[in-house]
């Protein structure tokens, strides 16, 4: 509806307003994303390179690294996290939000640093570039294409519910095929809920009027943009990383 209203008002001052408040709240989401990407990176290198910290969250076991109590706690923390910010966001204030945003990412440097360990810094920074084409170009799609992606996104959805069993049935059995099926799924998965989700950050916009809902709303879609990298970062890496 929001789409057709602005055709219809394009070339007016009410759509050059629109368009204009449209691009800065989408620039304000993908800012979020990148600094959190780089707080992300920033603490995974920290926590994979420097030795007092490294042993703060991981120990070395005769199967290799493993996860330390305060390792455990971070790897769970990230959840809890998550689970504040979708049910309780309308009730904080834009600074708490951002506060856990922010700390949500840091902590997920813990848990990507075994991937600077496991594998080798080229490969890591090839899959890197390759998940930020691959996200770009679809972010791009979601944002300019006129089919309406809800039906697509509800398939996703319940694909991503799949590979979620799939993969804690697999951590019991231990087979390298279901992994790689499982990580063939979760790229496409992933690739697909970028243009989903970016068309749907895109219509929060239309319907939001409030400046504090937009500001929330900017930290939502953010994280939630953030995740569809992380998790198609994760994917390919199983796929294309070369191991130490």
């Amino acid at each position: 509806m929001a789409d057709y209203d602005n055709r219809v008002l394009r070339g007016t001052a009410v759509a050059d307003t629109y368009d204009a408040g449209l691009r800065a709240y989408m620039l304000s989401v993908y800012n979020y994303m990148t600094m959190a990407l780089v707080l992300t990176g920033v603490s995974a290198w920290v926590v994979a390179n420097v030795e007092p910290v490294q042993a703060l969250f991981f120990e070395y076991t005769a199967k290799g690294y493993g996860l330390s109590g305060l390792g455990w706690i971070a790897l769970l923390a990230p959840i809890g996290l998550v689970l504040l910010l979708s049910f309780r966001i309308q009730k904080m204030s834009v600074g708490t939000a951002q506060a856990v945003f922010w700390g949500y990412a840091a902590l997920m440097g813990v848990s990507l640093a075994p991937i600077l360990l496991l594998y080798t810094g080229a490969s890591v920074a090839k899959v890197f570039f390759i998940t930020a084409g691959t996200f770009g170009a679809m972010s791009l799609w979601g944002y300019t294409t006129q089919r309406d992606l809800t039906g697509f996104g509800s398939f996703l959805f319940m694909g991503l519910i799949g590979i979620i069993l799939a993969s804690v049935v697999n951590m019991f059995i231990g087979s390298s095929q279901m992994d790689l099926i499982i990580s063939v799924l979760g790229v496409l998965i992933f690739t697909g809920l970028t243009a989903y989700d970016t068309q749907k950050i895109k219509e929060f916009y239309s319907a939001s009027a409030d400046g504090t809902m937009l500001a929330r709303g900017a930290i939502m879609g953010a994280l939630k943009l953030y995740l569809d990298f992380i998790n198609l970062f994760i994917m390919l890496m199983r796929l294309l990383g070369d191991r130490r």
